[in-house]
């Protein structure tokens, strides 16, 4: 019978050094493959690869289209394609961004989860924000051994305690005792096979390909009132238990939270957008009142400067408006009782020291 030979693992910030604790810590006899999706920037060519295959025994690469998996050998998603497996081959898909990323963690974790979920083994580590989660659900429902950083032990909780929280995962551990227990699971035997829901199969197959219908959306989800950020159509809503998911009939893809912070930007950058239109009215408006009384036409520049002070006013509520999105932000990024706000997050990694420019 086989044994457990697929471990797909996701990360994001504060990854890179626990990917490298745990591969230095990897038996060089492992009995499966690694596949690993991680949110490194895609403005220089990541060295991950030979970082993972200096300090563990197991060679780590890059994947390329096509190439079939390997035991004991790691495979990393390249930058601006999605890692996932068809037939015990890796295939790199072209499908839209989803959790505003690509590579994302989800496509990997639902192709695992088709192709072969009853003998893989699903890991999520340290990360912001909740992708991950819904690909870890989709694991465990094909008969994948699900497994999560213990939060409090990650560099960043908000991944972990997320993928933790929707997809009760099998075990949570620390990283330190992380490579002892994946030597331990792979020698398990593959469960029984399990029916795929139509919906995994659906997404994976967008990711692959980019190819999406609204047909095939209307059958997993249902029309929200929500635009895309990303290309302003319409978005479906996908519910997965306590997970509630948006896609777009292109292929984006975003949990609730990343849905919600992307709505602020879009907001944010809305109310920008029309504050420089205002003021560059205000301006012109100015001009114009100016010119007309240099021109001894009284009765123009009295009308021009009385629409240079109305545009004023309408620049002062939108002013008044960003100021007040700002202290909600920091308003809710400071209460305690509530889980870690994306802005908030985002400003903690960029000021903690950066393992992704090693990478």
């Amino acid at each position: 019978m086989a044994n457990r030979n697929i471990v797909a693992i996701g990360a994001s910030a504060g990854g890179v050094e626990a990917l490298r604790l745990l591969a230095s810590k990897l038996p060089r006899d492992l009995q499966a493959c690694v596949l690993i999706v991680i949110h490194l920037p895609t403005q220089f060519r990541s060295e991950l690869d030979m970082i993972l295959s200096e300090v563990g025994p197991l060679p780590a690469t890059f994947a390329r289209e096509g190439e079939t998996l390997k035991n004991g050998h790691i495979f990393i998603a390249p930058a601006g394609f999605h890692l996932l497996v068809q037939d015990d081959q890796l295939r790199l898909g072209i499908g839209q961004r989803e959790n505003n990323a690509r590579p994302a963690i989800d496509p990997l974790f639902r192709s695992v989860a088709l192709c072969c979920g009853p003998r893989a083994i699903g890991v999520v580590l340290t990360g912001t924000l909740g992708d991950g989660a819904s690909g870890l659900l989709a694991l465990k429902q094909c008969g994948a051994i699900t497994v999560v950083q213990e939060p409090r032990d990650a560099r960043f909780a908000e991944m972990p305690a997320t993928a933790m929280a929707r997809s009760n995962p099998q075990h949570v551990v620390t990283l330190a005792a992380l490579p002892g227990l994946l030597a331990e699971l792979v020698h398990e035997p593959a469960g029984a096979p399990t029916a795929v829901p139509n919906t995994i199969k659906y997404e994976v197959e967008v990711a692959k390909s980019g190819q999406a219908s609204m047909s095939n959306l209307d059958r997993i989800g249902r029309r929200s009132v929500l635009a895309c950020p990303d290309c302003h159509g319409v978005m479906w809503e996908i519910d997965e238990g306590d997970l509630v998911r948006y896609r777009c009939h292109v292929g984006h893809a975003y949990t609730a939270e990343l849905m919600s912070l992307a709505l602020d930007e879009n907001l944010t950058r809305a109310l920008g957008s029309a504050l420089r239109a205002l003021d560059e009215r205000i301006a012109l408006a100015g001009r114009m009142s100016r010119q007309a009384d240099e021109s001894n036409r009284p009765h123009l520049a009295q009308s021009w400067s009385q629409k240079a002070q109305e545009f004023q006013r309408e620049a002062d509520v939108i002013r008044a408006a960003i100021s007040r999105v700002d202290e909600l932000a920091g308003e809710l990024a400071q209460e305690p009782d509530t889980p870690p706000q994306p802005d908030r997050q985002r400003k903690r990694a960029a000021e903690a020291p950066s393992d992704r420019r090693r990478a």
